[in-house]
């Protein structure tokens, strides 16, 4: 099973976040899983590192909108 760890972003609030994302790294050699944090039975999204760490270092940037 993997270890699931919510996203730095939620604010600590127990899951009740609209739009929080849950990690499991290292669960997958190479892949980090991704899963919607008020769906745990639901389905995970599956990346590459790179892509996981390209995708972060986008948001970091700024390269999204952020909605307020």
């Amino acid at each position: 099973m993997p270890t699931w760890r919510k996203s730095s972003h939620s604010g600590g609030n127990g899951g009740n976040c609209g739009n929080c994302i849950e990690v499991a790294p290292g669960f997958l050699p190479g892949s980090i899983p991704v899963r919607d944090s008020k769906d745990p039975d639901g389905p995970a999204l599956v990346f590459l590192v790179a892509a996981w760490g390209s995708f972060i270092a986008a948001i970091r940037e700024g390269e999204f909108p952020v909605e307020g």
